[in-house]
């Protein structure tokens, strides 16, 4: 496990209105194999790195000539031209950059993996237009205001706690989000649910929204594919510890599927409905388990493949204090 670094930055907060404009000029030639092929599906291959449609884009707006012109995207190709393209990432973001203070477990040119607290709102939205990962990003880093949403690639819940990845460039951003794609990203969760798991399986069942309450999500036949790999941890008298792993990456998807199962998360407001006391249950295990008002969940473990050096790196994040303990506590009553 890598040691972590606290950057304490303080509460003040100030408003910043970002410029930041990173652009490098590359240059190569059509190899004769691509010839035929359009221009935007030729910068495709030969510069991986960006998307389709970044590189449309920039086509579009003048960023990519051909012999010194600029042209159309589909533009054809006859092999041998010369290609000048100014990768140019413009800042999108103007927002307050609040100094919010984060735990930094890795930090090199390409990405930030963080470990979240649980609290803490991921993206600004209704309801949290400030406070969230999104501003004290911008305060660590305000070169991310030119990455597409400040480089967060994927999300967890406000009180899910544990490890996410941030791109620094716009090349660590497809990278990353290539490897979602693919499914190659290992997410492992500790997730403590109701009842007891008799073993370890496979939920495979879509998700969409619920018919009723479009803040809510509920397996249904027409929604998206969700994949959902678990296995038990530890057991307790009324509970069951899992280790889980995320297959595809659906908003709130481990809390459905649980919830699906009839094994709901302790704590979840919205899927598990009124906190389950155990009969003649401790009247200490009651106050914690009443008390513990978010879902018990923690985002473990994060390996991927670096998107600059290539190779497979992973961080392992400890239980937060409140999870630890009632862990604990499950555990002295036998």
């Amino acid at each position: 496990m890598r040691k972590a670094t606290q950057y304490n930055l303080f509460t003040d907060l100030f408003l910043l209105t970002f410029t930041v404009t990173r652009s490098r000029i590359l240059t190569t030639e059509i190899p004769h194999h691509l010839a035929g092929l359009r221009l935007d599906q030729a910068l495709a291959v030969l510069f991986p790195d960006f998307s389709r449609a970044r590189l449309q884009t920039w086509i579009k707006d003048g960023h990519a000539l051909l012999d010194g012109i600029q042209v159309a995207p589909r533009q054809k190709l006859l092999g041998g031209e010369r290609v000048e393209l100014r990768a140019e990432a413009d800042a999108a973001v103007e927002c307050e950059a609040e100094a919010i203070p984060l735990t930094v477990v890795h930090a090199d040119e390409s990405i930030f993996v963080i470990d979240k607290p649980a609290g803490l709102v991921v993206h600004p939205a209704a309801g949290h237009p400030a406070g969230t990962l999104q501003n004290a990003l911008l305060h660590l880093d305000p070169a991310l205001a030119a990455i597409p949403r400040c480089g967060i690639v994927h999300r967890l819940d406000k009180d899910t706690s544990g490890l996410l990845v941030v791109a620094r460039t716009l090349e660590a951003h497809k990278s990353l989000v290539d490897q979602l794609k693919d499914r190659s990203v290992n997410r492992e969760y500790l997730a403590l649910v109701q009842g007891m798991v008799t073993a370890g399986a496979t939920v495979d069942e879509p998700i969409g929204r619920h018919p009723a309450d479009r803040k809510r999500f509920a397996v249904r036949p027409d929604g998206r594919e969700s994949v959902t790999h678990y296995r038990v941890e530890e057991r307790f008298l009324h509970h069951t510890l899992l280790r889980v792993r995320l297959e595809t990456g659906r908003t709130h998807q481990i809390r459905v599927h649980m919830a699906h199962l009839h094994h709901p998360l302790v704590g979840d407001p919205v899927y598990g409905g009124r906190a389950r006391i155990p009969a003649a249950a401790d009247p200490v295990l009651i106050d914690v388990l009443r008390g513990f008002r978010r879902q018990a969940l923690h985002a473990a473990r994060l390996g991927l493949i670096h998107p600059e050096k290539g190779g497979e790196m992973a961080w392992e994040s400890p239980l937060p204090p409140d999870f630890d303990a009632l862990l604990r506590l499950l555990r002295s009553l036998g």
